[in-house]
């Protein structure tokens, strides 16, 4: 689909920078896992490019500001988790994390492979960066065409980062965007740089930035420079390949990175997840600088450009800390933190909606774990263990028709799967359904409606509903309240004195074994259309996609064998 209106250009010049910051991460771990004092080239060839990477993102953003957008870069959904794809792509490939190597070097070809010569303007699903950008500059030149330039040139000029705004050290230059022809300017000068001048060269029209007397070919070539140790010269073509001089690639002179790493693969109090949070935070910080300097104050990017190499330190170290496997070390994992905000702000934002036959979506950075049962010897539940803190950006959609592949999160299998999400239960207060079952100093209360059959109303002796006809034994009712309150559902309570008592649970989503979510601490759950679940201390919201409650867990998942990693099976 072109793009024919102002709202379409602005969004995909957002998914612009989106797409530049996306290459960022990736190319400054493979130039920091570099060793020092070995692979001179490789390091001046990849710094090269991610200081390029900063001019796109730049001049992107100059773009949407022209047409009178906003950038938005300090938002968890900006520093997406890797590996992925790139956004608003084919799909065609995953982009990890990942240290120095020949598979590394054939991701970031592919990143910017030239387009093909007939390749069309694709606005989305592109193969080809190539292809996106010629989106956008047929979206410019259509608007322009239309409404006029006056009307789609709309944003404010003090927003623009001018070319005196920053000392930039790399190739290529800063274009401030005024109209029609700045922003083609600009365009063209992203496009060259990764893919060559005129889609057909492999020079990109400007200087080499360590070795002036050299012209620099475009990032596709300079990485097959690499991959083939060999660089260009003057009178090479992309048919013929590199003849110029030859360098030596020592492909074991690198730190050995762990792929992809992430904080929640590290215990809370270990070295390493202190040192990936505090590069978190930094380079989180480093987002609301570049935020701030496209939304207004220009000479922030500076500060921000500064702070790039500043945080290389934390990288490295974080790169010689051996990961734990005997074989690899860590890395940064270039995870989003927001700025520190009292804790009730955070919880006021925090909530789930559920989208029409469609995934939960969780709003406001809520903690996502992985927990399981602890059974004693017999079989019996006895309590439950954080198994794994699952990274997660701001807001994050969960999987709940049952199928897809990257549980717990959603891959869009529903609209495929023709899932019927519909929410049938019970929106009222759990006491309109609790039956009472009064005992000595004690009330246990039990709504039905809530099972999710974890077993702990039982053991290899009794039942709760047995314990409690003889609580006037303390032991007895110390056991009873002790089984009521791991009940993850809240179909079991109790009330003492009148008063119903419930756990210090966490604020927290805990994808259980081949089970639901369980939602603890009073997060509200919103219903597709709008009204409110009622808000409880914990709840069980249904995964499996089979429940005839939902969203809530009604135990299909355990009548039909349900597994999260077992072939899909048809939901209801």
């Amino acid at each position: 689909m072109p793009i024919t209106t102002i709202e379409s250009l602005r969004d995909h010049l957002q998914w612009a920078m989106e797409v530049e910051h996306c290459t960022i991460p990736p190319y400054l771990c493979a130039l920091y896992s570099l060793r020092p004092g070995h692979n001179a080239e490789a390091r001046e060839v990849i710094l090269s490019v991610f200081l390029e990477e900063m001019l796109h993102l730049t001049l992107a953003g100059n773009v949407l500001n022209a047409v009178g957008g906003k950038p938005q870069i300090d938002k968890p959904g900006f520093l997406r988790q890797y590996p992925l794809y790139l956004p608003h792509s084919s799909d065609a490939y995953m982009v990890p994390l990942s240290r120095f190597s020949p598979e590394a070097l054939d991701i970031f070809m592919l990143i910017e492979k030239p387009e093909d010569g007939d390749a069309l303007p694709e606005e989305d699903h592109y193969d080809t960066l190539g292809q996106f950008y010629q989106a956008i500059e047929e979206g410019l030149k259509t608007l322009c065409t239309t409404l006029g330039e006056a009307a789609v040139f709309t944003g404010d000029p003090a927003r623009q980062i001018q070319p005196t705004t920053l000392d930039y050290d790399g190739g290529g230059r800063i274009v401030a965007v005024t109209d029609l022809a700045s922003a083609l300017k600009a365009i063209d000068e992203i496009e060259e740089q990764g893919e060559g001048l005129k889609h057909a060269e492999v020079w990109d029209g400007d200087r080499n930035i360590f070795h002036h007397e050299r012209e620099e070919v475009a990032h596709y070539f300079r990485y097959q420079e690499i991959k083939l140790g060999r660089s260009y010269k003057r009178g090479d073509t992309p048919q013929s390949g590199p003849s110029g001089e030859k360098f030596t690639v020592d492909w074991d002179a690198v730190y050995p990175m762990r792929s992809n790493p992430r904080s929640g693969d590290y215990p809370e109090d270990s070295p390493i997840y202190a040192k990936m949070m505090e590069y978190n935070r930094a380079y989180s910080g480093l987002l609301r600088q570049l935020h701030t300097a496209f939304n207004g104050a220009p000479q922030q990017l500076a500060v921000a450009v500064g702070g790039m190499y500043q945080i290389r330190n934390m990288a490295i170290e974080l790169m010689q800390m051996p990961s734990g496997d005997g074989v690899t070390t860590a890395g940064p994992a270039f995870e989003y933190v927001p700025a520190d905000e009292p804790q009730a702000a955070k919880e006021k934002r925090q909530r789930i909606v559920i989208e029409k036959n469609g995934p939960y979506q969780v709003e406001g950075g809520v903690r996502l774990v992985r927990k399981s049962i602890v059974y004693s010897e017999h079989g019996e539940p006895l309590t439950w263990r954080v198994d794994e803190v699952i990274p997660t950006d701001e807001t994050y959609r969960l999987c709940r028709c049952g199928q897809s592949k990257h549980k717990p999160f959603c891959d869009s299998s529903h609209l495929g799967n023709g899932f019927n999400g519909t929410e049938t239960a019970d929106s009222g207060p759990r006491a309109n359904r609790a039956q009472a079952f009064p005992g000595t100093r004690i009330v246990m209360e039990d709504d039905t409606t809530l099972c999710a059959d974890a077993g702990f109303c039982g053991n290899r002796i009794e039942k709760v509903w047995n314990l409690i006809e003889r609580t006037d034994d303390s032991i007895v009712r110390f056991q009873l309240m002790s089984m009521c309150e791991r009940c993850p559902s809240g179909r079991l309570t109790y009330k003492i004195d009148g008063q119903t008592i419930e756990p210090d649970l966490p604020r927290e989503i805990a994808v259980t074994p081949d089970g639901p979510y369980w939602v603890t601490g009073g997060i509200p759950v919103e219903r597709s259309d709008g009204k409110p679940l009622e808000t409880r201390n914990r709840m069980t919201l249904c995964r499996c996609g089979h429940s005839n409650n939902k969203p809530l867990c009604d135990s299909t998942h355990a009548e039909i064998g349900w597994r999260e990693n077992a072939p899909a099976q048809t939901p209801q």
